[in-house]
């Protein structure tokens, strides 16, 4: 889609924002200059490029804030689960009756374009996937635990919601 003819109802990943917000983006956009002030915000992308790193990653930040929650069974870049579905990442919570018990296994998927992203976008991913862990909607709980976990967070959302505007509308920034 041409960024001259950008309306600000097609900029998806912003929807819930105020038109003021919406209106700063797509001057942006049309000026191509969204993806020279994420560059220069973040310059640099991760170096955590396979599922192991993921792994390690994640579970990083588990020990650090959930230590008593459920085990996580499977971390892993997902090459299935596209952004155009509105899911960067997902958590599955597997239920299984094996003989007289019930068994469960949390797994979380990160979208495969989170390969190559600044660090920040890829561990605003991760809280909000580790906060299912514990909270299942999308409450006021589980909002706090992301600010505890990652002061920042909904900054870092709104500014990876840019990139995957940028993304959408002008292309890749992190060759």
């Amino acid at each position: 889609m041409s960024a001259s003819k950008i309306d600000s109802t097609a900029l998806k990943y912003l929807s819930s924002y105020s038109d003021q917000v919406k209106s700063k983006v797509k001057l942006m956009l049309e000026q191509d200059t969204l993806g020279k002030f994420l560059l220069t915000k973040y310059p640099q992308t991760h170096e955590i490029t396979n599922d192991k790193k993921l792994r390690e990653f994640v579970m990083d930040l588990k020990n650090n804030y959930l230590k008593k929650s459920s085990p996580i069974s499977k971390i892993i870049y997902d090459p299935k689960i596209h952004v155009v579905n509105n899911a960067l990442g997902l958590h599955t919570f597997v239920s299984r009756v094996q003989g007289n018990k019930l068994k469960s296994k949390n797994e979380i998927r990160i979208s495969e374009m989170f390969r190559r992203c600044p660090e920040v976008f890829l561990q605003m991913i991760t809280v909000h996937e580790l906060c299912h862990v514990r909270f299942k909607d999308h409450d006021k709980a589980f909002y706090k635990l992301c600010e505890h976990m990652l002061p920042d967070y909904h900054q870092f959302e709104f500014e990876m919601r840019l990139y995957l505007t940028q993304v959408e509308f002008r292309g890749e920034i992190y060759n």
